[in-house]
């Protein structure tokens, strides 16, 4: 990969990690604040069904700042950009549509088919 792909993608990724790192400190922050009595019954199970909505959303970006993270590490090992299982190089298309990706859209595709037939 080209050293100019590489400088987007790690501008790219460490930006999106700073967005998601801010997003959960929002989360945490707002969660320490105090919401009121809620005498309603109903209005309680409504803030209580947008709050667990709202943990859903940031359990899955805490799993994207993993991935993520583990982009820029395989950036500086010089490994970014490159099938963790052919080996072969993931086409500039894919890593702009996904850049967390370690798979190739062939092995990917295999992948998605075999635990489709699985059941998985």
């Amino acid at each position: 990969m080209k050293k100019k792909d590489l400088e987007y993608f790690k501008e790219l990724l460490t930006k999106r990690l700073e967005d998601l790192l801010s997003q959960a400190d929002d989360t945490v922050s707002g969660m320490n604040t105090p919401k009121g009595n809620f005498p309603d019954p109903t209005d309680r199970a409504t803030y209580e069904a947008d709050r667990n909505f709202e943990l859903r959303i940031r359990d899955r970006e805490y799993k994207l700042i993993k991935k993520v993270k583990k982009a820029l590490e395989r950036i500086d090992e010089k490994t970014f950009g490159v099938c963790e299982k052919c080996g072969e190089d993931i086409s500039i298309k894919r890593l702009k549509a996904r850049p967390v990706t370690t798979q190739c859209i062939d092995c990917k595709t295999k992948e998605e088919a075999l635990e489709k037939a699985l059941g998985l």
